[in-house]
């Protein structure tokens, strides 16, 4: 069996070498073509050289076609699989930075908040350009994994503008599965769940164990437990106000909704510093950057390194691997994909991209009717639907009056933010990122010009409630394989330099 499989954004740590192991785990994918392109030829090179020794001491002969000619990747490509970061760390910078100037303190900004929202104009102005060389050089029936945040944005605009067949994949349900199930004392396996929403606000709508409800009981058993009562305070407490646990952690759902991060002497009290992602200030950008920096030091040492194991039990969790899969093989595979919605989730908008449990085989991908979700959850998905919407919008039209709109309508920034303090940030923020929003170069000189006027509204200088100081690598080196796990969890966070106009 044999086709290719494209990596754009494969310039990332461990994010593409774990999706590589996890594809060539598969029996039938031993002769399978492998194409990975990213901007960086530094960081492809790297991350290259790691793969194509894990493939070579697995005793494959695929030899890793490796280029910055995005174009020859893709080229008769039947799986494309995306993890782009447009803009890299100094673009994400400015998505926590600028913010922070006006009180809005987030502990990641991929998804939606006022990082979110100007990650996703960035994102989305190079996915199109990338779905258009899909379009012309690959396969005809070719599929586009997107892991690339906003996952509900980009695979909107991939789907409804980019002309390509989009599936989003995260990994956040699975997640959420594995506390479920510890909080009973019981195995992942032995707990069968329905999860439904958008991605990053999904509901654990169904959860039991041999026939047994486990829903009822999950607040009283959050509740007790020793780390996640500590830990998991925000999703916690929405399970308590809405009925329903939720797939995010702990940081990231405390910049979706309104309640947790607009009061600063009251952060810490929803927050945990042992870990960024329960909350820390900037916390994925702090941890983005260390990893790049360690990366870059102790490469060398990752090549001495044990190489990665194509085997089933050092399989990992996410998506993309068991969809081709199942598409190639006929293997059913069930997972929680974000598709359109078309009906799905019945009280979510049909153009929205939601989060649902789906069925893989060789006849394609399947996504049973989920219905309604309960009113509670439904109305916190929809307030966030309706930023995404504009988000999109305004990203394919570089209409800055609809980027202004999805800032007032963001749950966060509109409990912090006046109207005036929301359109002096947005100017900020497209002029921090021009050289990555062709789409608004008319708007940029607009706010250019109204930020140089000197009548601006006064700012703080904030590094936030819980912001944490960056690691050096001297101070990583005390623990190598604590600064090897930070690394890994920094790979959506790649360490993208300019992204390319064309």
């Amino acid at each position: 069996m044999s086709f290719k499989v494209a990596f754009v954004g494969a310039g990332s740590i461990g994010f593409t070498r774990g999706l590589l192991r996890d594809l060539l785990t598969v029996p039938e994918f031993r002769n399978i073509e492998i194409a990975f392109t990213d901007i960086s030829q530094h960081n492809l090179n790297m991350v290259t050289q790691l793969c194509q020794r894990d493939i070579t001491e697995n005793g494959l002969s695929i030899q890793i076609q490796a280029t910055t000619d995005r174009r020859a990747a893709l080229q008769d490509a039947k799986y494309v699989l995306c993890t782009i970061r447009v803009g890299g760390l100094e673009a994400f910078a400015t998505d926590v930075d600028i913010p922070l100037k006006y009180g809005v303190d987030q502990c990641v900004g991929d998804t939606l908040c006022a990082g979110g929202i100007m990650y996703g104009q960035r994102g989305i102005a190079e996915m199109l350009n990338i779905c258009k060389d899909i379009r012309e050089v690959s396969s005809p029936d070719v599929l586009l994994l997107n892991y690339s945040n906003p996952m509900a944005m980009m695979t909107w605009a991939c789907n409804v503008y980019g002309g390509v067949n989009t599936i989003g994949l995260c990994h956040g349900v699975q997640h959420g599965h594995h506390q479920i199930a510890e909080v009973y004392g019981l195995e992942k396996k032995d707990v069968d769940i329905v999860c439904a929403g958008i991605n990053h606000q999904t509901w654990y709508i169904q959860a039991s164990h041999e026939g047994k409800d486990l829903t009822a009981g999950l607040l009283d058993a959050f509740e007790n437990h020793e780390e996640y009562s500590r830990t998991e305070k925000v999703r916690i407490d929405m399970m308590r106000r809405f009925g329903y646990y939720s797939t995010e952690s702990n940081g990231h759902l405390s910049e979706y909704v309104p309640w947790y991060r607009k009061r600063p002497q009251e952060i810490g009290e929803w927050i945990d510093l042992n870990n960024w992602i329960n909350g820390e200030t900037g916390g994925y950008l702090r941890v983005c950057t260390e990893g790049r920096n360690w990366f870059e030091t102790d490469f060398p040492n990752w090549m001495k390194d044990e190489p990665m194991r194509f085997v089933p039990e050092k399989r990992g969790e996410e998506h993309g691997s068991y969809i081709i899969e199942g598409l190639e093989t006929g293997r059913v595979y069930r997972g929680h994909f974000n598709v359109v919605n078309n009906g799905v989730i019945s009280n979510l908008p049909n153009d929205a991209i939601i989060e649902a449990p789906g069925y893989v085989d060789r006849n394609g991908i399947s996504m049973p009717h989920v219905g309604d979700l309960p009113l509670g959850p439904a109305a916190v998905c929809n307030v966030s639907i309706s930023v995404q919407r504009l988000a999109v919008e305004a990203a394919i039209t570089g209409d800055d009056f609809l980027l202004r709109q999805a800032f007032m309508m963001d749950p966060l920034v509109g409990a912090v933010c006046n109207p005036k303090e929301i359109w002096q940030m947005v100017d900020e923020m497209l002029v921090a990122g021009e050289e990555w929003l062709p789409q608004y170069t008319d708007a940029i000189v607009a706010a250019k010009e109204r930020l140089a006027s000197g009548n601006l509204i006064p700012t703080q200088e904030y590094a936030g409630a819980a912001r944490l100081k960056v690691k050096s690598v001297a101070e990583m080196q005390e623990d190598r394989d604590a600064a090897n796990k930070n690394a890994g969890e920094s790979d959506k966070g790649k360490d993208r330099e300019k992204v390319q106009q064309e």
